[in-house]
C-alpha cells in the first residue's frame, strides 16, 4: 500500500512540473518530498520484511546487491531517454497563456510518468501486503499506534540502541556526502578543465562522465557481492567509508582534471558497495515492527546536511573538505560498530 502511494506521490510531482504557477510548483515539491521520504523506507522496509517471512535472511545482502546493480543500469538507460527526451520536441505553452508547457528539459518529466505508472501497477498486482510485527496488548489482541506515536516510538529506540543511533548517523554522513557530490562535481570537473585546457575547452561530455560513474557503482555492487562470501558487512562497511574518505582527500589535493574524475570515480565504487552494506546492516539492527519510521527518522538529519551545504554556498572544494570530514567521522563510528556487534553490545532494542 505504501510502495502504491509513494508511487502515486512522485507521479503527481512530475505532473506538477509542466505549469507555469509557483503555488503549484509548490505543491509538486511537498508531494516530491513525502515521495522521497517513502521511496527510500518503504521498498527497502518491504523487501527486509519479505526475507524475514521467507526465512531467507541469509539473501539479504545478495538481494541488495543485486538491487544496486540494476539500478545502475536503470540510471544509465534513464539518462539515454531523458537526453533523447529533453531534445525531441521544442519547449513551449500548449497554447497561448495557458501556463501549460511541453517539450524541452520538461520532456524527461513526461517519460518518466509511464515508467512510474508501470511500477505502480507491477507493485500492486505482484507484490503482497506486507504489514510488519505489531505489538499486542494484555488482552493479547493487536494493538495500533497512531502516526505520532510510532515515530515517538522510533525515536526512542534510536537514542537508547547504540547501534540504532549509530546506523542512523552513518547513513546521514555517508548519504548526505553524497548527495553534496551530486550538486559538486559538475562545477568541480568544469573549473578545472577550463584551467587546464583554457580557450580550447569546449565543455565536458557530462553525459558520458555520468554513465561512467553509474558503472563504477555496478563494479562496487559486484564487489559488495563477491566480499560478502568472506567478510561481514559491519566489517566491509569499515572499508567503504575509509577508501571513501580517501578518494574525498584525492579530489581536495588534486589539482588535475583527470586525477579528480578517477577520485571521484572510486567514490562510486564505494557508493555501489555502500547501499548493500547499510541495507544489510540495517535489516540485522532495526527491529521489523519500527523498521519504517525509524528509516524516515534517519532522513531528517540527512536533509539537514544537504541544506547546510546549499544555503551556505559553500564552494565545491570547501564542499569535499566536509564530505572528508564526515567520512572520517563515518569510518571511527563504523569502527566501533563493528567491535560492539563483534562483543554483542548495544542490543537491538536498547533494552
Amino acid at each position: 500500500m505504501l510502495s502504491s502511494t509513494a508511487l502515486i506521490s512522485t507521479h503527481r510531482f512530475y505532473s506538477t512540473a509542466d505549469f507555469k504557477n509557483f503555488s503549484i510548483l509548490m505543491i509538486g515539491r511537498l508531494l516530491g518530498g513525502i515521495a522521497t521520504s517513502l521511496l527510500f523506507s518503504v521498498f527497502e522496509a518491504w523487501l527486509v520484511g519479505a526475507h524475514a517471512s521467507a526465512g531467507v535472511m541469509t539473501h539479504l545482502g545478495k538481494s541488495f546487491s543485486s538491487a544496486q546493480y540494476g539500478n545502475s543500469i536503470i540510471a544509465i538507460l534513464a539518462g539515454q531517454v531523458a537526453n533523447k527526451a529533453a531534445n525531441h520536441a521544442e519547449f513551449k505553452p500548449v497554447s497561448k497563456d495557458s501556463g501549460f508547457y511541453t517539450g524541452g528539459y520538461l520532456g524527461p518529466f513526461d517519460v518518466s510518468l509511464v515508467a512510474l505508472i508501470a511500477c505502480g501497477l507491477l507493485a500492486t498486482c505482484l507484490w503482497e501486503e506486507n504489514y510488519g510485527e505489531t505489538s499486542n496488548d494484555d488482552n493479547g489482541k493487536s494493538s495500533k499506534t497512531s502516526a505520532v506515536g510510532q515515530f515517538k516510538n522510533a525515536f526512542y529506540t534510536t537514542i537508547r540502541s547504540p547501534d540504532i543511533f549509530s546506523i542512523g548517523v552513518l547513513s546521514s554522513l555517508f548519504e548526505g556526502s553524497m548527495y553534496i557530490f551530486v550538486f559538486m562535481w559538475t562545477p568541480a570537473l568544469t573549473a578545472l578543465a577550463k584551467e587546464e585546457m583554457g580557450d580550447d575547452f569546449d565543455g565536458l561530455p557530462f553525459g558520458v562522465i555520468f554513465s561512467t560513474f553509474m558503472v563504477c557503482c555496478m563494479a562496487g555492487s559486484s564487489i559488495f557481492s563477491i566480499a560478502m562470501e568472506k567478510m561481514k558487512p559491519e566489517q566491509l562497511a569499515v572499508y567503504v567509508f575509509a577508501i571513501a574518505f580517501a578518494a574525498f582527500v584525492m579530489v581536495v589535493l588534486s589539482g588535475s582534471a583527470t586525477t579528480t574524475f578517477l577520485a571521484m570515480n572510486l567514490f562510486e565504487v564505494c557508493v555501489g558497495m555502500y547501499f548493500p552494506s547499510m541495507g544489510t546492516m540495517k535489516g540485522m539492527i532495526v527491529p521489523e515492527e519500527k523498521r519504517a519510521a525509524i528509516y524516515n527518522l534517519n532522513r531528517i538529519p540527512l536533509n539537514f546536511i544537504v541544506l547546510f551545504s546549499l544555503l551556505t554556498d559553500l564552494t565545491p572544494k570547501v564542499s569535499f573538505i566536509l564530505c572528508s570530514c564526515m567520512m572520517m567521522a563515518s569510518t571511527v563510528l563504523q569502527i566501533k560498530l563493528r567491535a560492539r556487534r563483534v562483543q554483542g553490545v548495544g542490543s537491538t532494542e536498547g533494552n
